[in-house]
């Protein structure tokens, strides 16, 4: 097959070509620019879209012995990834960006141009697996649980998954760094990337007050009391505890977590712990990784957090909302995160949480 290997620049994406390669396909490596100014992004070894990362990636194509181009994705990167995840926060929402990245850049844009220029699909290093099933390539949890990123990739379609080869996923990550290591590869010690690329100094708070203001508002309690006022209620999240610096304690001295936000009032409403807790989760906007999910209840699981534990539940399609209710309660789900669905280590799809019961 002729392949188009993403390579981020970092250990994983440079096993994986390599596999690829050793495997007899045609590959060519290619790196996305993801900024018109890398040098606003992230520097350093923690992102995955720095000016080093571009010549880590180089030089890895260079010993894995494939041409290597630089593909320039920033308008793309900033349309579906940056704006997506300001407009989800200024909605009072609680987005992850690498879900969009997955979705928008990496398995769409970078999957359409590569078949669009005569080749068969994209290898990244990512942590996950496929297999073939009568109905297609199925989607599926990574040996190594520690580093799965099915979570992830749980925005891919079918016609997505089918173009998609992840050659990691029967390997521990210890054994790919040892691999590259053998290999000669450069990155063979080169630390995971992590937090969001394209905040600089990791302060996501700071960086959202930069590009949406800080309108003071107000901290109410569940009667509608202001017991206090925030700096931009886009800066809090569901379940947050720390940094309500709030002034009136509670009757019984148990700590505030914050409940809902209110983007149109610029309210953030606390309450108490107990207060988190919900049992059913609607997700809007549902994926499927295989056969679409049926009408009537089915027993699964479902995961909320990208580094999160399954929970046990039932699932069901109505109407255009993915249903999940749990078999026990869960504290502190914010709406705009995805909600996965499992079958044993396979994924059945995602959809974006757009609202919870108790």
């Amino acid at each position: 097959m002729r392949l188009i290997a993403a390579m981020s620049g970092g250990v994983d994406s440079a096993v994986a070509a390599a596999r690829a390669v050793d495997q007899g396909h045609e590959v060519i490596g290619v790196h996305l620019a993801l900024s018109s100014n890398p040098q606003k992004y992230r520097s350093g070894a923690r992102g995955c879209c720095t000016v080093e990362d571009s010549h880590d990636a180089r030089r890895a194509a260079d010993v894995v012995g494939i041409p290597f181009y630089i593909w320039d994705m920033a308008e793309e990167f900033h349309e579906g990834v940056v704006e997506n995840f300001l407009s989800e926060y200024a909605a009072g929402r609680t987005p992850n960006p690498c879900l969009r990245c997955n979705e928008k850049i990496k398995f769409a844009a970078v999957l359409d141009r590569a078949r669009a220029m005569g080749f068969d699909g994209v290898v990244t290093g990512h942590y996950a697996r496929t297999r073939q099933s009568p109905s297609g390539k199925t989607l599926h949890r990574a040996v190594d649980i520690s580093k799965d990123q099915s979570y992830v990739l749980s925005v891919l379609t079918v016609e997505q998954i089918e173009g998609a080869y992840f050659p990691l996923g029967d390997t521990e990550k210890i054994d790919i760094r040892k691999e590259a290591a053998e290999r000669g590869l450069s990155v063979a010690n080169k630390p995971d990337s992590h937090d969001i690329c394209f905040v600089p100094s990791g302060d996501n708070a700071g960086w959202l007050h930069e590009r949406l203001g800080s309108e003071v508002g107000p901290i109410v309690d569940q009667e509608g009391k202001e017991i206090g006022k925030h700096k931009g209620a886009y800066t809090y999240t569901i379940g947050q505890r720390k940094g309500l610096g709030l002034s009136v304690p509670t009757e019984d001295g148990s700590p505030r977590f914050v409940l809902k936000i209110e983007p149109k009032t610029n309210t953030v409403v606390v309450g108490a712990r107990a207060d988190l807790a919900i049992r059913t989760m609607y997700g809007e906007k549902p994926v499927w990784c295989g056969p679409a999910v049926a009408l009537t209840p089915t027993e699964g699981f479902v995961q909320i957090r990208a580094h999160g534990q399954p929970l046990p539940c039932t699932y069901y399609l109505d109407g255009d909302k993915l249903v999940a209710t749990l078999a026990a309660p869960l504290l502190g789900l914010a709406t705009g995160q995805a909600m996965v669905i499992y079958d044993g280590d396979r994924v059945v799809g995602s959809a974006t949480v757009c609202e919870t019961l108790a």
